[in-house]
């Protein structure tokens, strides 16, 4: 097919999707948002086929957009093949973690900032976020950009996510009933998702991050402690708290709501299961001068397929 392999019969079609893996948790995610978003046409690999280099390569070039739902090393080469077509080349949205930091690509978390929609939506190649990271982000970056945070302060994140976001073995075990019912890991410190936390937080001090998972399925939440004395503004929860309103302001996605919203002093990491939505709340006490800022989100909504569909819309102007 040529470069200009959009012909004027084609450009009425609706515009082709491949996911190239579609059979793990975040491509039937994704496949199952899409059956409802008109004016797509989801094409699928023959499950006999799914590992044939040559196949899914057809598949690549029939599409306008690829979806790469593989493991870091596979989305590498998978992208590798994409570059090879040039200018047929279809645009792409890696929902590993192998180009999230690489240059390139755009990163798909359209909330960013002001420009960050507009990227995503010129971009041929995007990089979906990590579940934990879009928490993180959302929460760190605005106060980051309003100097309510410097640049290099020590900042701690702990997260908890259902098992749903740990692949395959993790969810055989927790199905299987021979997993513990929570536990931490990433204790070495070099989870893979620190670098995008760290970059599009807009830190220069590498955050810690400590991830944990129990035994649900999927919902997650992200939170973040500060002691409001030892930031240089000393700010106090509502400053914070009008800082994110600000920055998300007209966001359709990401809402920022008062703590005492939730109802009471805890809060259920599951209650956005099934949703594309991310909660943002600053929870506070002004006489011990503390803070813990909280986002709730579905590890497979926001956190994965959801923001791969809604960067999809984006750069294939659906919306």
């Amino acid at each position: 097919m040529s470069a200009n392999r959009k012909s004027t019969a084609a450009k009425a079609a609706k515009p082709v999707v491949y996911i190239d893996g579609e059979a793990g948790t975040t491509g039937l995610e994704i496949r199952r948002r899409l059956d409802g978003v008109d004016g797509i046409a989801v094409r699928s690999i023959a499950a006999d086929k799914r590992k044939d280099e040559a196949a899914r390569l057809a598949m690549m070039r029939e599409a306008d957009l690829v979806v790469l739902c593989l493991p870091d090393a596979a989305a590498i080469e998978a992208a590798a093949w994409l570059a090879t077509l040039g200018d047929a080349a279809p645009k792409v949205i890696d929902a590993s973690t192998a180009h999230r930091v690489a240059d390139g690509w755009v990163y798909g978390f359209p909330e960013l900032d002001a420009g960050q929609a507009l990227a995503v939506r010129a971009a041929r190649r995007v990089s979906n976020p990590g579940c934990y990271p879009t928490g993180a982000i959302a929460l760190i970056r605005p106060l980051v950009d309003a100097g309510l945070i410097p640049a290099d302060y020590p900042i701690t994140v702990n997260a908890v996510s259902g098992y749903s976001g740990g692949g395959r073995s993790m969810i055989e075990a927790y199905e299987a009933g021979q997993a513990p019912l929570f536990e931490l890991y990433g204790l070495t410190l070099q989870h893979k998702h620190v670098p995008e936390l760290q970059k599009y937080s807009g830190l220069s001090m590498r955050p810690i991050f400590v991830p944990s998972v129990g035994n649900f399925r999927q919902g997650m939440l992200v939170s973040v402690p500060l002691h409001l004395d030892a930031l240089p503004a000393k700010p106090a929860a509502r400053d914070l708290e009008a800082v994110l309103a600000r920055h998300y302001a007209g966001a359709t996605r990401v809402k920022i709501l008062p703590a005492d919203t939730a109802g009471s002093s805890r809060l259920d990491a599951l209650a956005l299961n099934g949703t594309d939505k991310l909660e943002l709340r600053v929870y506070a006490n002004e006489r011990h001068r503390q803070a813990v800022l909280v986002a709730r989100l579905d590890n497979l909504g926001k956190g994965a397929s959801g923001a791969a569909v809604q960067n999809l819309e984006l750069m294939l102007g659906l919306v």
